[in-house]
């Protein structure tokens, strides 16, 4: 994996930067942690379940439990720097990296609604409904995967290999299709129906507003290159998009029918467009030494705090509306707990920390389609009431929430090793 220093030359937007791998894992563990630990309800104080959870509707304010989400948006827009930027840099054709865009938010899209429906009525649907969860993200996890061949294998036998690849995807995306079909809720409601022609994408669940704002943000690196300012203009422009939206400006517009163009297209976006600024940074020349990166870094961080501040009059702090203040919020702290990554993985190279933190960092889409799973297959397997008793009282929650991140993360490297990969 390649290694960033304050003196090396930006070999390929390709190279791995250690500090955003790690922050990934980091982030992905605690969201595997939070999700873990809201499912013991009361047990746990208020300050460790998000805000709106214990609070009344319309109160301003967050946990930390509401940074985790967005920071994972911030962490997409830091990343797209390198992916995108390693296609453009090989010469491919614009249009196909737009293709490789469009098919990766759809990707994301499917899946999330999938997601969205959560577990089927079993009476409804004629089978155990947590068996269909559990299949249908171990034919996510099919449809999506790369499974490298081992250095060891003879390249004779690489194309076999290939073969099976393709077949197991090609399963697992008809497993999916099936399973949209197949759905039925408590009152009969359907993912899919043909008569009349109809798609249910609810909210489009965490991996659809990922895929919105993974969308608008690589369109944004497309049009403005590694270009700072307008970058930062992009930013600014999303989050008017917010305010727009609340004036009534879009009301009648046939977009807000498909998507909240305020919200999905607007200030979250904007978070991973913040990402993107500051990953723009690690791969311009002007960028290179630990002091421009400070300096960007602090000023960037201050910028956001200030106009969070400003802004919580108008809309208040609120994850579940996407209000400028907490994506503001949320870049600031981000941002700053990527530094902190930064000096100890990239600069201090403290292995101890950021080697197994960067490892789990590398394949987080399927760590997390096997956290997402977990609840379903316990409930499967009659499990579900004996895991519940693990948190008794807040300290053995915390405890059980810990080894369930950690022990996700460490089966998802385990599986990363052995060659399979969750790749969209």
């Amino acid at each position: 994996m390649g290694r960033d220093s304050q003196n090396q030359p930006p070999d390929a937007q390709s190279a791995r930067i250690t500090s955003i791998d790690a922050l990934r894992g980091f982030v992905m563990f605690m969201m595997i942690f939070v999700n873990d630990l809201a499912g013991a309800g009361k047990t746990v104080p208020d300050w460790m379940v998000h805000f709106s959870d214990r609070h009344h509707r319309g109160e301003s304010g967050m946990t930390f439990v509401d940074l985790v989400f967005p920071a994972f948006l911030f962490i997409v827009g830091m990343s797209i720097p390198f992916a995108l930027g390693a296609r453009t840099g090989k010469g491919e054709p614009k249009w196909t990296t737009v293709a490789h865009i469009i098919l990766r938010t759809i990707s994301l899209l499917s899946i999330g609604i999938l997601m969205v429906h959560e577990t089927p009525d079993t009476a409804a649907l004629g089978w155990s409904g947590n068996w269909w969860t559990v299949l249908m993200y171990t034919s996510a996890i099919a449809a999506f995967c790369s499974m490298s061949p081992p250095a060891a294998l003879p390249k004779s036998k690489w194309h076999t290999r290939k073969i099976v690849n393709r077949g197991v995807r090609l399963i697992g995306i008809m497993a999916l299709v099936w399973l949209a079909f197949a759905f039925r809720g408590s009152n009969g409601e359907r993912i899919i129906s043909l008569s009349p022609l109809a798609l249910s994408t609810k909210w489009y669940g965490i991996l659809g507003l990922i895929a919105w704002a993974y969308l608008v943000t690589s369109l944004v690196y497309l049009l403005c290159d590694s270009h700072r300012t307008a970058i930062l203009g992009c930013m600014a422009l999303l989050m008017c998009l917010f305010v727009a939206d609340r004036k009534g400006t879009f009301e009648g517009f046939w977009l807000k029918d498909i998507v909240g163009i305020g919200e999905m297209l607007g200030s979250l976006p904007a978070i991973s467009v913040g990402g993107l600024l500051l990953g723009s940074l690690l791969i311009a020349a002007d960028g290179l030494d630990l002091k421009a990166r400070t300096r960007f870094t602090f000023w960037f961080v201050a910028a956001c705090a200030t106009a969070a501040l400003l802004l919580n009059p108008l809309y208040g702090i609120s994850k579940n509306s996407a209000t400028p203040s907490w994506c503001l919020w949320a870049c600031a702290i981000t941002a700053a707990l990527w530094y902190g990554f930064y000096v100890i993985c990239d600069v201090g190279r403290v292995n101890a920390i950021s080697r197994p933190l960067a490892l789990a960092g590398q394949n987080v889409l399927l760590a997390y389609l096997l956290s997402e799973m977990l609840p379903g297959l316990l409930e499967a397997l009659h499990l579900g009431d004996w895991y519940g008793h693990l948190a008794t009282n807040v300290v053995l929650a915390v405890i059980r929430s810990a080894l369930c991140g950690t022990l996700i993360l460490l089966l998802s490297i385990s599986l990363n090793r052995a060659g399979l990969r969750v790749k969209l």
